[in-house]
């Protein structure tokens, strides 16, 4: 940069600062400002012109009352005139001026963007930057649109200065962030991928600024930039730190280039090319010695850069889990940090451990630290690394170490801060749950997290154990003795009695012979409780009531007296007066057989998913639950399983205690509800683990078509479903024109890169089907879900269906998956309503051989009626009641529309309940219309 003369001190500036510091009062700061302002502007309006000094000190106040808070609505015109001197200060102050004050939707920016095209093409360094510092700063569209273009030109020239490359390489990357799609890399991309070879270091930092943000979008672009991330790394950490002296932090080099290269890598999957991976390993094994080496500075800014790199190396190494050597030595290495004097590395060791937990190289290595993460998590002062420690904890927990890792949480949540509590709750529950292969331990540590912190624990957790009791027969004599024991306790929480309300109602027989908890005294106990609770909890007790007087007859008279109280049959709320009045009603006119049979004991409940896990997922948002959930359950596949999704029935326990069944592992919300299984749970069973199935395979391109026949009669469902993606459909058309919203959720707690989807429609329905698709967000969100809108116009009939295949990178794993979409030729069906004598001349007409379509099949399905109806009219002709002679045969009708045609559709379906078998008839006005519907109809039946 020029130095600056001795006459630009502008002098009058200093002097109108120093007047503006003296004011006594904000009165005397306006008047003198207001005064200041009268001057400037008389001095522009001038006749006589102003030399550039003269602007520029009169420009420059401007821009000091600006930043005092004041408006300024003049002297802009001026600023501009400046931009065209040849003086650098004049220059930078019109710069400066219009970089804070000017606007994007000023008059004047065309003034401004010639004045910045001179600048750039002068070839004066100075100047360039000042341009270039401009269009950064003020980084609006109109500047991408002016200027995307001819930016990456300068970055690459041969003959450019290398800070004005740096400028260049940093401008970009401003107008990439706020306009990426002005931004076209095309011609220059690999140009500007060499920079990384450049032999300043300062246009490499600022280089590879603008590359990893670039990577991050178009990845399979900039993959070459790999191997030369990986050269210049090793150059780096191979050098002395007398090397690299000019770029040299305490000791260190090149900190900030490294982080950056580091974090690059990070865009991509463990390089392909032997050489290159070699060569990255030996780096990152050098970074990890150079760890263990004694500092060479007892300076703070020597420790941070140091340790900024470690981290970003091991946040590489975890990235690419592939290196079992290097898991376990940086599992070490933040082991060595857990007990460090800062606070900020304790809390980052914590962090990253616990992404190292779920690798199954590290996770044995992670488990030795086990005491050192106990005793942060009783010992530390901040909440936030107590917290981590909690995180890790869970993380590292398996069948192993479970019941310490419980007994610890435990113990820490009776002093546990409380923003973090309801988080705890729901991990111990979970851990609980998933290692219980004991079940009274299990009944035994959910107790005692209520009675520890009661408030806190959610109905999904009392839910829980409910149904694991009534879901294992061998557990439920010691539940109902162990929640006997937790209400005799003077203080007792309302979840406590919601638990034992159930339990007693249902299992209180099992424990009646010991005098100690005979009938009455269970009631007794129960009822001690019931003036104490909120109204949905005294309902519950009220349905163990009845249960009791079916469980215990000698216990009738003493509950029909509670019944008949005015506090109950009287009672303010009517959900409590209607069940006192039924109950009692019950009570009194039932025989014995009958109350038998309403009041039996609960079924067991279907295998679903744990709600406490999806609750956990919601509580900490998106990719909160860690992978080791995943790791866990392949490596202890059939070590828990069990009672499934569903709270008390509210027809006899309290309705609005009802719990419905969880969406938590379906991200879209419109998976219809899984069919209930009359299976008893599996012994040695607790938990349903979702995530037992073999990890997902990079995929192959073959066409998936499980999903398509689903939808024929149905609009709206799941398509597909894995370990990672759950794809919905959401579909709706009107004559020829249909609209489908397709959405794609991520099931994981990783990011989906490069997502990319295609529509196609393959050979001849290229003529017959128009398919617009919306292009999708490139990353997908750990837990996210994003939306495609598809718009569907019908040219005219077909047969086939447009393929969509989806292609996005998961932990480096190139996914790659290809379905049908459910777009058949009845979703265009106009239904028509016709008379009997209507349909049959109508059906007569159609009675040329080929426009008939029949086919005999066995019924796949029950022949319920309903059932043959709902999808009857999901196809989307209209059912015609009273048309047939034959009143259990089923007639429909319709009029497929397309762009080209219209053709009519008479549907007859004639089914043989004896013989489970059904003739499907179809007459269309063009014979390939009958064929296909027939084929897709005869397998919905």
């Amino acid at each position: 940069m020029p130095a600056v003369s001795k006459g630009d001190g502008m002098r009058g500036l200093a002097v109108f600062i120093s007047d503006i510091r003296n004011c006594k009062s904000k009165e005397a700061e306006i008047k003198r400002i207001n005064k200041e302002l009268a001057n400037i502007r008389s001095k522009f309006k001038g006749d006589k012109a102003l030399d550039g000094y003269s602007k520029k000190k009169y420009v420059c106040k401007l821009l000091f009352i600006f930043l005092l808070g004041h408006d300024i609505d003049f002297g802009h015109m001026e600023a501009v005139n400046l931009l065209s001197s040849n003086k650098y200060t004049e220059k930078q102050i019109g710069y400066l001026f219009i970089s804070v004050l000017v606007n994007s939707n000023s008059e004047l920016i065309r003034l401004i963007n010639n004045a910045i095209k001179n600048d750039l093409s002068s070839r004066n360094p100075t100047f360039m930057c000042l341009a270039l510092h401009c269009i950064a700063n003020v980084g609006s569209r109109e500047m991408a649109e002016a200027f995307a273009s001819e930016i990456p030109r300068i970055l690459v020239a041969g003959d450019t200065m290398d800070s004005v490359k740096q400028s260049a390489a940093l401008c970009l990357l401003r107008l990439y962030k706020t306009s990426p799609d002005l931004v076209l890399m095309g011609e220059w991309t690999s140009r500007v991928v060499h920079l990384l070879n450049d032999q300043h270091m300062g246009v490499v930092t600022a280089a590879i600024s603008l590359i990893t943000c670039l990577s991050q979008k178009n990845p399979d672009e900039f993959k070459t930039c790999v191997s030369l991330a990986v050269s210049r790394l090793s150059r780096i950490v191979s050098s002395a730190s007398t090397d690299l002296q000019d770029y040299t932090y305490y000791f260190v080099p090149a900190p900030w280039l490294s982080c950056k290269l580091l974090r690059l890598l990070q865009c991509y999957p463990p390089p392909e090319d032997g050489a290159v991976k070699g060569r990255l390993v030996e780096c990152l094994e050098t970074i990890l010695n150079k760890a263990q080496e004694p500092p060479k500075s007892k300076k703070v800014q020597h420790s941070n850069a140091k340790n900024a790199i470690l981290f970003e190396a091991i946040s590489l190494i975890i990235h690419y889990d592939s290196e079992p050597n290097l898991l376990v030595r940086a599992c070490n290495q933040l082991g060595q940090f857990l007990q460090h004097r800062e606070t900020n590395l304790r809390y980052l060791a914590l962090e990253s451990m616990c992404t190292l937990a779920s690798s199954e190289f590290s996770h044995e290595a992670v488990k030795t630290h086990i005491e050192t993460v106990i005793n942060a998590l009783k010992t530390e002062r901040d909440v936030s690394v107590r917290q981590r420690a909690a995180d890790l904890l869970y993380a590292m927990c398996d069948r192993s170490n479970a019941k310490q890792i419980v007994a610890e949480m435990l113990s820490y949540l009776e002093t546990a801060d409380y923003s973090i509590r309801e988080e705890m709750v729901l991990k111990v529950a979970i851990l609980a749950e998933k290692y219980a292969v004991d079940y009274s331990w299990y009944v035994d540590t959910i107790l005692n997290l209520i009675r520890i912190a009661g408030d806190y624990v959610s109905e999904e957790v009392w839910y829980r154990v409910i149904q694991i009791v009534i879901n294992r027969d061998d557990v439920q004599g010691y539940a109902a003795k162990t929640v006997f024991e937790a209400l005799q306790a003077p203080a007792c929480h309302e979840n406590m009695v919601k638990v034992g309300g159930y339990i007693l109602g249902e299992f209180g027989n099992l424990i009646a012979g010991d005098p100690r908890s005979s009938p009455l005294v269970q009631f007794n106990l129960l009822h001690s409780k019931f003036h104490l609770c909120s109204v949905p909890t005294r309902a519950l007790l009220l349905s163990a009531y009845i249960k009791f007087i079916n469980l215990f007859p000698e216990t009738k008279a003493t509950i029909q007296e509670v019944l008949r109280c005015d506090s109950q049959i009287r009672n303010s709320d009517v959900e409590l007066q209607q069940r006192a009045v039924e109950y009692l009603k019950l009570s009194s006119i039932a025989s014995t057989d009958v109350l038998a049979t309403v009041l039996e004991e609960m079924p067991p409940f279907p295998e679903r998913e744990s709600s406490i896990l999806a609750k956990l997922k919601k509580k900490k948002g998106p990719g909160a639950v860690s992978v080791t959930e995943l790791e866990d359950s392949k490596r202890e596949s059939g070590e828990l399983n069990g009672a499934g999704e569903r709270g008390p029935d509210p027809s006899v326990m309290a309705a609005s205690n009802a719990s419905t069944p969880s969406p938590s592992a379906d991200l879209l919300g419109i998976r219809s509800a899984a069919p209930v299984s009359n299976a008893p749970a599996s012994a040695g069973s607790l938990l349903v683990d979702v995530f037992s199935e073999a990890g997902p395979a990079a995929s192959s391109g073959a066409v998936n078509d499980d999903g398509f026949l689903r939808f024929v009669c149905k609009n709206n469902g799941v398509l597909f479903e894995n370990q990672l993606l759950q794809i919905g459909i959401k579909s709706e058309y009107r004559q020829n024109l249909g609209r489908m919203y397709l959405f794609y959720g991520n099931k994981t707690s990783v990011q989906f890169a490069s997502f990319t989807t295609t529509v196609s429609c393959p050979g001849e329905l290229q003529s017959h089907l128009n398919v617009q698709s919306k292009p999708v967000e490139p990353l997908v969100e750990g837990g996210a879900q994003i939306q495609q809108v598809l718009n569907i116009e019908c040219l005219t009939d077909f047969s086939d269906a447009p393929l969509l295949n989806i292609k996005f990178r998961y932990g480096g794993a190139l996914q790659n998956l290809t379905l049908k979409l459910p777009v058949t030729i009845n979703k265009f069906f106009q239904p028509t309503e016709m008379a009997s004598q209507d349909f049959f001349q109508r059906w007569k007409q159609l009675s040329q051989p080929q426009q008939e379509a029949q086919k005999i099949f066995k019924a796949n399905h029950s022949m319920d009626t309903e059932v043959i109806k709902a999808k009857l009219l999901g196809l989307g002709m209209a059912l015609l009641d009273n048309v047939d002679p034959n009143p259990e045969n089923y007639v429909c009708a319709g009029v497929i529309q397309t762009k080209s045609q219209q053709v009519g559709c008479l549907l007859r379906l004639e089914p043989n309940a004896q013989a489970q078998m059904y003739r499907l008839t179809l007459r269309c006005s063009k014979d390939s219309v009958s064929k296909r519907l027939c084929e897709l109809l005869a397998q919905q039946f």
